[in-house]
């Protein structure tokens, strides 16, 4: 399955052929990218506790694909409106950027995996890791302009993009899913949504609980569309 963000992203100028959720395909970008091969993405195969047992440790980001319902816009304005006038807390080591390419969601997810836990993978030099150290300093829209206009990270999803087991779709057309990470910082887990205004604090996590608690709220997106079955989960995990 392919994902990529709402065919009207705001300010996006620039349509790419969707990244497909196969976690083959991604670890080859990843790796393109300098990711050492000891981290990788796998599925997570089921969300009850015996399958998340399976899933390799330590997990350091959660990726969910999920249909861009009227229901996920629904919420997604009324959770804005809500930050709005409560606030919240974001540490300031929590990388976001703003996507302002369409269907470069996949990609976004994966940057964002890869740029909140720079302290354990072992980033080689190079393309991705030249993009984080021009970014850290600018704000998250900056931090989108930059990435839209880094062709090593634009051309490795182009090339990557052709790959995978579905049939590559023309960029120009709609694909009504899209992908988000979840990443633990500083005792917190947060949701990194590119197409959205900001981060979203969920609250509390630990090292351990990550992966259960990131499922807790990918069960939540799925309760929300319950006549959906098109929800995928993947992890960026340590490899055997």
């Amino acid at each position: 399955m392919r994902g990529a963000s709402q065919k009207t992203l705001e300010m996006a100028t620039e349509s790419l052929i969707p990244l497909e959720s196969n976690p083959e395909v991604m670890n080859k970008f990843l790796q393109k990218l300098g990711v050492p091969s000891q981290w990788g993405i796998v599925d997570v195969m089921g969300l009850d506790t015996d399958a998340l047992a399976w899933v390799p440790r330590p997990v350091l980001s959660v990726i969910l694909l999920f249909p861009t319902s009227q229901a996920y816009k629904e919420h997604k304005q009324k959770q804005e409106t809500e930050i709005l006038s409560k606030g919240q807390v974001i540490a300031n080591d929590v990388f976001y950027m703003k996507q302002l390419v369409s269907n470069a969601c996949g990609t976004v997810a994966l940057v964002h995996s890869i740029a909140n836990n720079t302290d354990q993978i072992g980033l080689s030099d190079g393309v991705l890791k030249k993009f984080l150290d021009e970014a850290k300093p600018l704000d998250a829209a900056s931090r989108g302009k930059l990435f839209k206009e880094c062709d090593g990270i634009i051309n490795a999803h182009k090339e990557l993009a052709q790959e995978g087991q579905t049939n590559t779709p023309n960029a120009e057309e709609p694909v009504n899913h899209h992908f988000i990470t979840f990443v633990h910082k500083d005792g917190v887990l947060y949701e990194l949504d590119g197409s959205k205004a900001f981060p979203i604090n969920h609250g509390a996590t630990t090292s351990d609980s990550f992966l259960e608690d990131s499922v807790k709220i990918c069960k939540e997106f799925m309760a929300r569309d319950p006549n959906e079955v098109k929800f995928t989960v993947i992890a960026l995990t340590a490899q055997d």
